[in-house]
């Protein structure tokens, strides 16, 4: 999804498509620490992400480069979106 580009220029080149005014869309800078978090994780906490104590959090913040507010942030992000 990175390689092609921001999702602003994707949804000009759909035909009838156009973004909400006011929509947000994620930058890089968010899409990348996003991933560096969720990389941070072992398989067993991507998988059941309710064993994430205190200690583990914290190390996920070291291990991505970001704080303990950002890793929260992504699990309410993650917990709130239906599994496919």
């Amino acid at each position: 999804m990175k390689k092609l580009g921001p999702l602003e220029e994707i949804v000009k080149m759909l035909p009838g498509m156009k973004l909400p005014a006011g929509a947000q869309t994620s930058t890089s800078a968010t899409s990348s620490a996003t991933e560096a978090i969720i990389q941070s994780m072992t398989r067993e906490e991507r998988e059941r992400p309710a064993i994430l104590n205190g200690s583990r959090r914290k190390r996920i913040a070291r291990g991505s480069g970001t704080t303990v507010q950002d890793v929260n942030r992504v699990l309410r992000q993650l917990s709130r979106r239906k599994p496919c």
